[in-house]
């Protein structure tokens, strides 16, 4: 009978005891599992211009953008026409016209990235019909964001650029200007970058643009135009050891970057991390782990328990036998 009951108290504890307490709280921490995916952003090209009529009667937003895309998308247009009321008669008015214009965005777990190309483009604004404000042979812009890496940023101007039908030199970390009498000026600021270690921002060019060219109705044009830009977030997951952040404006060359400039069509593909508080479910252990110390003791102490009652009843049983 006492060995019956021991048995029976074992049993009872291996079976009863810890599926209650485990029963009670979960197995597991709760919280964030796994990194969450980044996000990634590119355009070949966004207007924010003011288009001011000769008459005064009106100012005309040119807010515009093509192949302006969000992960996970790509676009391939090459041409970008709008309307604007009250210039040229409401003619349609062409604003970019490319043998390329590629723009991508990929995100998931483990990386994310943005990507934009353009590639022998003209860009015009209202009141030049027959100039460009900027011409170029090919730019790049590239954001890459890794789970536990240091984001990064690369942005290329490669052959020549035109300006108001001026060829440039642009230089490299500072801004470059470009004045037409009687048409007006433009800013360029070349290959701007900027790296932290949650995420990171390209643009191969930046136009701050100031024209007064009496056309087509067009009294001036105030604004900014913006070619190729790529920006990405990094997955949560381990951060970089250096979280410092950098920005500012690279390049290289006379015209920056080092990649020559490849055929019509073709891409050229240069090379939210934070820390986060870590749950026992990483450690190893689970917020389940007292209890389950508690069943491991009940069991000791079941198990001992039974021993000493087993033999207690050995010393007292009769002696028979021994003479």
């Amino acid at each position: 009978m006492p060995r019956r009951l021991a048995a029976t108290l074992v049993a009872t504890a291996l079976t009863a005891g810890p599926a209650v307490l485990l029963g009670a709280v979960p197995a597991h921490a709760t919280g964030d599992h796994g990194p969450a995916r980044g996000t990634a952003d590119a355009v070949v090209l966004r207007t924010g211009v003011n288009v001011g009529l000769l008459n005064k009667t009106l100012d005309v937003p040119l807010n515009v953008a093509l192949n302006e895309v969000h992960a996970p998308a790509s676009a391939n247009k090459t041409a970008l026409t709008v309307k604007l009321d009250g210039i040229d008669h409401g003619k349609p008015f062409s604003v970019l016209r490319a043998d390329a214009a590629t723009a991508r965005a990929t995100a998931d777990r483990r990386a994310a990235e943005g990507y934009a190309n353009l590639v022998r483009a003209k860009v015009r604004l209202p009141g030049l019909p027959l100039l460009s404000v900027i011409e170029v042979q090919q730019v790049t812009a590239k954001a890459t964001c890794e789970a536990g890496e240091r984001p990064r940023a690369e942005a290329n101007v490669l052959g020549t650029v035109r300006v108001l039908g001026k060829k440039v030199t642009l230089r490299t970390g500072g801004t470059t200007k470009v004045k037409v009498p009687g048409t007006g000026e433009v800013r360029l600021d070349l290959s701007k970058k900027s790296v932290t270690s949650k995420g990171a921002a390209a643009t191969a060019l930046d136009l701050n643009v100031s024209l007064n060219p009496l056309k087509l109705n067009v009294a001036d044009v105030q604004g900014r135009v913006t070619l190729a830009k790529a920006s990405c977030t990094a997955p949560r997951g381990k951060a970089p050891e250096d979280n410092a952040t950098s920005g500012g404006q690279t390049g290289g060359g006379e015209i920056g970057g080092t990649e020559p400039a490849e055929g019509k069509g073709t891409e050229v593909t240069p090379a939210n991390s934070g820390p986060r508080t870590q749950n026992l479910a990483e450690t190893g252990g689970s917020s389940a782990t007292p209890y389950l110390a508690g069943g491991a003791g009940l069991l000791v102490a079941a198990g001992a328990g039974a021993m000493v009652f087993a033999r207690r009843r050995r010393s007292a049983a009769p002696q028979g036998g021994r003479g």
